[in-house]
């Protein structure tokens, strides 16, 4: 990745990269780190797993269809990205908030404010479903949980 142009600018540009000063080894700990070292570790560290893309896209694409490698790795930048931009959005709004947790209503906040107001539909109804979903085995784990408790009815003293 690092030999071909960048086609959309760097992670870096909206202040999630990491930002770490190469530290120093103890004498004796073996080579130190160059920088290019340091740089293709961050280059890596910031995308999503490429196996993880690749298995999206393809299951996007009729089964004969060959994605090359050039695609895999541009929308790997791309997606990569974009959760850049929307968690830096909704980081904004509960640091306004005074919140130190982003949310998931921070997330359609953000894709509402930076414009992808039809997903956020999208994503606000899949929200609903998924909170109810995990209200309902919640529910069912304490149920559970209550079957299997042994009763306290006095019989035992």
């Amino acid at each position: 990745m690092a030999d071909r142009p960048r086609l959309i600018p760097a992670l870096h540009t909206t202040g999630l990269a990491p930002q770490h000063a190469p530290q120093q080894s103890p004498p004796g700990a073996g080579p130190t780190p160059t920088d290019s070292d340091i740089s293709e570790y961050r280059e890596q560290d910031r995308y999503l797993p490429i196996a993880n893309v690749a298995r999206i896209m393809k299951a996007a694409v009729p089964p004969s269809t060959k994605i090359g490698k050039d695609a895999k790795e541009c929308v790997q930048e791309c997606v990569s990205e974009f959760i850049a931009f929307l968690t830096s959005e909704a980081a904004e709004r509960a640091l306004l908030e005074k919140r130190k947790t982003i949310g998931g209503e921070d997330i359609l906040h953000a894709m509402t404010a930076l414009g992808f107001d039809d997903y956020a539909e999208v994503l606000k109804i899949y929200l609903a479903k998924l909170r109810e979903h995990q209200s309902a085995a919640a529910s069912a784990r304490s149920e559970h949980a209550q079957y299997l408790s042994p009763r306290d009815d006095g019989a035992g003293v």
